[in-house]
């Protein structure tokens, strides 16, 4: 039995050395759990919503419950690929980033609906549109959230 034991307690620091020792040798790959690079290209769909779409206000600005609820609908729906605090992960963009806060509300709107399919953003569509609003609305209450040293491109 304590041989057996010894053998787990070897195997599993082997293991762990190698980890480290596989990350530490490929600079290119973030370490596990760090935010991803940024990468202005990652926020060029933002600029394929038409103006029509672009110029939509958002019906719940002025709903004081519209953040609340938003926050609940992104931990339901997006945090999952957008990290509990919007601040990206592997799978998904920061949405601190200044692109995504200077968008307008009909912007965001107008992703969150159609989605960006061939970077695995679902179309969010089918969510009532009075949540995707609500979504929308805590994006955007997420202004001050981030370090300015995170997101170094200007804002427009």
């Amino acid at each position: 039995m304590r041989a057996m034991a010894a053998a787990l307690g070897i195997s599993t620091t082997f293991l762990a050395v190698s980890v480290v020792l596989a990350q530490s040798r490929n600079p290119d790959k973030p370490p596990v759990g760090a935010a991803p690079k940024y990468d202005p290209a990652v926020y060029a769909e933002l600029q394929k919503a038409p103006e029509k779409a672009r110029r939509r206000t958002n019906p719940l600005q002025n709903d004081p419950d519209a953040v609340a609820a938003g926050a609940i609908l992104f931990e339901q729906h997006c945090a999952e690929c957008h990290g509990n605090a919007a601040q990206g992960s592997r799978k998904a963009p920061s949405l601190l980033a200044p692109e995504v806060q200077s968008a307008t509300p009909g912007t965001l709107f107008w992703l969150v609906t159609n989605g960006v399919v061939r970077k695995k953003m679902p179309v969010w569509s089918k969510l009532p549109e009075p949540q995707r609003w609500q979504l929308v609305r805590y994006i955007q209450s997420l202004a001050g959230a981030a370090p300015a040293a995170e997101n170094p491109a200007p804002k427009p």
